[in-house]
């Protein structure tokens, strides 16, 4: 008795993973749905830079960010908006020591968060404040990006 064996999907790429930094975020987007909140992962990134947890909302007016980052001086931190990209650099300051460290899990060194905002975003009206180690950027949307209920006429 013989048996047929499945045939073989064939796979392509996404249109819209024709790049690199476009296949990390669709793949990003993927393990968020399936495992949730997959941007709280510290990740290494470029020139050893690690990412810090971030959570991302939105509202019918804006985009509201909010980035853990203890210990952190306002002077460390740089907000860049270019465009509809949302970058957060800075660094950690590693604290001196004076005995023997046993154990490290405190991370220190440049870290870099980046997002890409969907909509037209009014880059004018930015708003970004450090308190209690919490940044916290809001980004408006642009007029014609915001949601409008739209009366039915009879």
């Amino acid at each position: 008795m013989s048996q047929t064996l499945p045939e073989k999907k064939q796979t392509t790429v996404p249109e819209t993973w024709t790049d690199f930094d476009g296949m990390v975020e669709g793949m990003r987007r993927f393990l968020d749905t399936t495992f949730g909140s997959f941007a709280r992962w510290p990740v290494v990134g470029q020139d050893g830079a690690w990412t810090p947890p971030v959570d991302v909302e939105e509202t019918d007016g804006a985009y509201v960010l909010e980035a853990d980052l203890p210990g952190v001086d306002r002077d460390d931190v740089t907000v860049e908006l270019v465009g509809n990209e949302l970058t957060i650099r800075g660094e950690v300051k590693e604290t001196p020591h004076t005995g023997v460290v046993r154990r490290r899990t405190r991370r220190s060194g440049k870290f870099e968060y980046w997002i890409t905002l969907p909509d037209s975003v009014d880059a004018d009206h930015v708003d970004a404040s450090l308190k209690d180690g919490v940044l916290k950027v809001t980004v408006p949307k642009a007029q014609q990006a915001q949601r409008r209920t739209i009366e039915l006429k009879a």
